[in-house]
């Protein structure tokens, strides 16, 4: 995992490679919303997407990680599938509807039925390299081919897909740097419970730290967004605990009252929790900012998977299930 995590920078290049030789076709009819259909690893990109583009893109989007897909998928719709392997049964769930509503179908895949599927049905597709062990570590591949995919719609200008390619040159500087500091935070939340808050601007890197110390980490952690959390989960503040390790995200160009929210956030719970973590970003935008963060947690959970003496590769349980899901068919 760690030289999964280390090759990120050099996945954004492949991916920015992959997405502008992809060919997506124009659809038959006006495009009215985009959906994307996609879970876990595979589907945490869509939903980075869809903060980098909402200031830009004048149609709704929405996102699917379940079975069914909702009623306003339809002919006008742009309907992304995205599995990294093309077995998700979720997600080839979703699209076996789609494809009976007249959508504008891409598939974003490294293979499997979908890209079989895509194939069988003439679907435009764009296919990722197939040689990476873990779908987590293949965040690059499936956020940047879903902003191509928008962009050669003309659903959005080029102006994210350059602040991703130049966030490259961020990482690629700042790399030894965020190990050195990820692995104090590491430190810091060994044998805790992290707790991390984020703007809700930026709730997709806060999703994905989580997810991350999930799964590399084996950990147990939760997470909330400024500002809707101070209108519920700090009144749940009550009792101190020396277990739990409150991690906020923080960018230096966050709204004012937000910012203030979390001063005074962090006044109310330092009476209940002994660990409290800033991690600020950097960047001169929200996709570098973003991808600066993204990089930074994942580091910290392998740094947690290391002194956890846990394989941050392995998810037995998740193939456990699934295993049993297949017995029924």
């Amino acid at each position: 995992m760690n030289q999964l995590i280390a090759r990120f920078p050099e996945q954004l290049k492949e991916a920015l490679s992959i997405g502008r030789a992809a060919t997506i076709n124009p659809h038959s009819e006006a495009l009215h919303n985009i959906y994307v259909a996609g879970l876990g690893g595979s589907g945490i990109g869509a939903d980075f997407v869809n903060e980098f583009v909402r200031n830009e893109c004048t149609i709704p989007f929405t996102i699917g990680k379940g079975y069914d897909i909702p009623a306003t998928v339809g002919k006008n719709t742009l309907a992304i599938a995205s599995s990294y392997s093309g077995n998700t049964e979720e997600t080839l769930s979703s699209f076996e509807q789609i494809k009976t509503r007249g959508a504008k179908v891409v598939i974003i895949s490294s293979g499997g039925k979908l890209i079989e599927l895509a194939k069988e049905h003439g679907y435009d597709y764009i296919q990722v390299p197939g040689n990476w062990p873990s779908p987590r570590a293949c965040l690059g591949f499936s956020l940047v081919q879903q902003l191509f995919v928008l962009y050669k719609l003309d659903l959005i200008s080029e102006k994210t897909i350059q602040s991703v390619e130049r966030s490259i040159d961020l990482l690629e500087t700042e790399m030894e740097a965020i190990k050195a500091d990820a692995k104090q935070v590491a430190e810091r939340l060994d044998k805790k419970i992290p707790i991390i808050y984020t703007t809700d601007r930026m709730e997709s890197v806060a999703v994905r730290l989580r997810q991350q110390i999930n799964e590399n980490s084996k950990m147990l952690c939760w997470h909330h967004v400024i500002p809707e959390m101070n209108h519920n989960e700090l009144v749940g503040w009550r009792d101190h605990k020396e277990d739990w390790a409150v991690v906020y995200l923080r960018n230096a160009d966050d709204h004012k009252r937000n910012a203030v929210r979390i001063d005074i956030n962090k006044e109310i719970i330092s009476k209940y929790a002994d660990t409290i973590i800033e991690i600020y970003s950097k960047g001169n935008d929200l996709v570098e900012k973003a991808m600066y963060l993204v990089h930074y947690g994942d580091w910290i959970t392998w740094y947690l998977s290391e002194l956890h003496g846990v394989d941050s590769i392995e998810v037995d349980v998740i193939d456990y299930l699934k295993g049993e899901l297949g017995k029924l068919g």
